[in-house]
């Protein structure tokens, strides 16, 4: 196929430019190898230092996969199973009202064990990262019960059960840090060996990820990228602030602590790709790539949680993705049912990167790469029953967020994030949140999920906001 580099090249030039990102890395390939693989800006502007595709970026939640990666493969060795229940490996570990043996390894994978938006993520950044002072940071210095350094404090915060459970194991999906946390450790047990060696020795070394690691202070990776590593940048009041503050972490080590290069990456989704084959060696057991993201998930538009990746129809293909965010990191990256994976990130945190990612899609395909990929568009329609989705849902995880819904003048509408929005129907109980009076400006997409004539919760993105009276 005849691909339109120089295009592409404009395409994202300009949204670099016109988005104000400090540094972009972006490397996509094909069945005939890289295709596409440019960095855009600065590492640093402080020592003006370019970015380059052999930055060291950390990938954020883009490592959930390869926890999940590892629960696969020790499966298929037969050294745990999926269906452990969790509590095998943390015997105090349990969810109010559920059964000890319904909540396992697999449903943890797919964040359907029934656990809600909770404090404990941002709580261990805070208190034992290097923060700037903010209202934030303030709330969560004064309201976390300890250091959340230990997996032990989220095991005993988890199943204190000061929250309501989502229904049962595997009937929700709603994001859970803590889960992936949990099997971080569970892969340690399991494995004989902690999961930063697991993954060295059985994931970045078969795959030739050279510049990958996963490591919770940066100090590893400060030593492995020889200096090329990026600095760190947030918007704040418009203004890029340059730090070298990496989020610390302790028990989320396998939730977010991956640093990585583009190249890398993209490296590794092509793997994945190719179910577990590396230049034509099987280095990752065909079986793990299939119980990851396999036959046993359906596909279908709305975008489907596996094991550690989003899977979802756009257009006539289909893509395995997953995008990542924390301080200094926004990420995206995956690979397609014919044959390519991309890999964007990028050096300041909370940036949009779905342009981007869009755009490798639009690139390899022959697509408008300008095009959005939205699964959920406006269909002009209205909802029979606005009614029952007015009210307020509030979400915990972190400084505790509402979404508060209302019907007024034959408009939904909700202030959600601080930000008035506008609810535009999409089907079903689907709904675009654009910011009121600017259709074009998605925040967010929420899907309300309705109980006796009346939404009980509604999950924004992907996380579940649950009503309160």
């Amino acid at each position: 196929m005849k691909y339109d580099s120089v295009g592409f090249d404009n395409y994202l030039c300009r949204l670099v430019e016109e988005g104000k990102y400090p540094g972009v890395s972006v490397t996509i390939r094909g069945p005939e190898g890289i295709i596409f693989d440019k960095a855009y800006g600065k590492r640093s502007i402080e020592r003006n230092t370019d970015v380059d595709t052999d930055t060291m970026f950390g990938v954020a939640s883009m490592s959930k996969s390869m926890v999940a990666l590892a629960c696969c493969i020790l499966h298929v060795e037969g050294k745990m199973s999926l269906d452990d229940p969790i509590n095998k490996y943390f015997p105090d570990f349990k969810v109010p009202g559920v059964p000890d043996e319904c909540i396992t390894v697999d449903m943890m994978m797919q964040h359907r064990a029934c656990i809600p938006p909770m404090e404990p993520l941002e709580w261990s950044i805070a208190m034992n990262s290097i923060e700037r002072d903010s209202s934030w940071y303030r709330h969560m210095l004064k309201t976390s019960p300890n250091k959340m350094d230990k997996i032990e404090q989220i095991v005993e915060y988890i199943s204190k059960g000061d929250y309501v459970p989502l229904g049962m194991p595997g009937e929700y999906m709603s994001y859970s840090n803590e889960g992936y946390a949990i099997l971080s450790y569970v892969v340690d047990q399991a494995a004989g060996m902690p999961l930063e060696d697991f993954l060295m020795e059985r994931v970045f070394k078969p795959i030739g990820m050279t510049r990958s690691i996963l490591d919770l202070d940066c100090s590893e990776a400060r030593k492995l990228s020889g200096g090329n590593i990026t600095s760190l940048f947030e918007l704040d009041d418009g203004n890029l602030i340059e730090d070298d503050n990496w989020s610390v972490l302790p028990p989320f080590r396998g939730c977010a602590c991956v640093k990585s290069t583009s190249k890398d990456m993209s490296a590794y989704y092509m793997c994945l790709c190719n179910k577990g084959i590396h230049e034509g060696k099987q280095v990752i057991p065909a079986e793990a790539v299939e119980l990851m993201v396999g036959d046993r998930f359906p596909v279908q538009k709305e975008p489907y949680y596996c094991c550690g990746l989003d899977k979802r129809r756009v257009k006539d293909i289909v893509v395995c993705e997953h995008s990542g965010g924390l301080h200094g990191v926004s990420s995206h990256g995956g690979f397609t049912s014919n044959g390519y994976s991309m890999a964007v990130l990028c050096n300041a945190g909370e940036f949009d990167m779905d342009n981007f990612i869009w755009g490798c899609y639009g690139f390899v395909n022959g697509w408008d790469y300008t095009e959005p990929l939205r699964w959920a568009e406006p269909t002009g329609t209205e909802f029979t029953m606005p009614e029952a989705l007015c009210g307020d849902f509030l979400c915990k995880e972190g400084v505790p967020a509402h979404a508060v819904v209302r019907y007024e003048d034959g408009k939904l509408k909700a202030k959600y994030s601080d930000r008035d929005v506008e609810l535009l129907h999409c089907g079903g109980t689907v709904f675009a949140a654009v910011i009121d009076g600017d259709p074009n400006r998605r925040i967010s997409t929420f899907k309300f999920f309705i109980r006796e004539g009346k939404a009980w919760a509604v999950r924004c993105y992907t996380r579940f906001y649950q009503r309160v009276e």
